[in-house]
């Protein structure tokens, strides 16, 4: 019997794919049979654990070092990716980046950084990789609760997911037809290290969890669970959608 879950035969690039969900996401794919690109753009420490705990597995999965926010990090990658003949089952951006600081102390120079990241270098990548897209490919963008609801200190990231979000369901109804599916994984709070950055980390984590009726938060293997589906064969009919998984938390006020 057919299992549809597989990602067995799949070649699948993860954008921001070293750390935190991406990371997850990386190691769940190979290990339901998909060859892993995982691009990161700084932290190499991270990147080179992945690939040694890849090894290890035996899983296939390769790390490429490119800085999405320049055309030549852009085609760095994409000759690394290899001829037009390589195909792609797949692209799920993780790649994001954010300045947590009230709207008073945020400058345009920070508005570019977060855009050029968050929205921007997925629409130029989505561009680049349209000859690679194999028939029956899958798109994820990961976005966050910020997206649609308010959260302090956390207006540029959260303008930029909603951006995000709206271009990948106005691609969702533009690439159907080329047997492209383009779908939103909007994960709840996940703890991985960017919280670090969050002003009250600590308090918006507790009070989280209390709202949520799951009563805890999800993990990063949860929300890549969720991305395997979405780049399965077993979501063919699902597109343009915005998958939250948040253990509840959103529809509690």
């Amino acid at each position: 019997m057919q299992d549809h879950y597989s990602l067995v035969g799949k070649r699948i690039l993860i954008a921001g794919g070293t750390r935190g969900i991406g990371r997850a996401i990386s190691l769940r794919f190979a290990r339901a049979g998909a060859c892993v690109i995982a691009n990161y753009v700084r932290d190499d420490t991270s990147a080179e654990k992945l690939k040694q705990d890849s090894v290890e597995e035996g899983l296939s999965l390769e790390i490429y070092r490119a800085d999405l926010t320049s055309q030549k990090g852009l085609q760095s990658l994409n000759e690394f990716l290899g001829d037009a003949s390589a195909r792609l089952s797949g692209l799920v951006y993780c790649a994001a980046t954010g300045v947590h600081r009230s709207v008073s102390e945020l400058t345009i120079r920070h508005f570019d950084w977060v855009f050029s990241l968050n929205v921007r270098a997925f629409f130029e990548l989505v561009k680049l990789l349209m000859p690679r897209f194999a028939e029956s490919s899958a798109i994820v963008t990961i976005s966050s609760r910020g997206a649609t609801r308010a959260v302090p200190s956390y207006s540029l990231v959260g303008s930029s997911k909603g951006a995000l979000e709206a271009l990948s369901r106005h691609l969702a109804f533009e690439l159907a037809p080329k047997g492209i599916r383009v779908n939103v994984l909007s994960p709840g709070s996940v703890l991985t290290d960017a919280w670090e950055v969050m002003p009250d980390s600590a308090l918006r984590i507790a009070e989280t969890i209390k709202r949520t009726p799951l009563g805890r938060l999800v993990t990063a293997d949860e929300v890549a669970w969720a991305a395997q589906f979405l780049c399965s064969d077993a979501s063919k009919g699902i597109i343009g959608h915005t998958l939250v998984i948040d253990g509840g938390s959103s529809i509690v006020e």
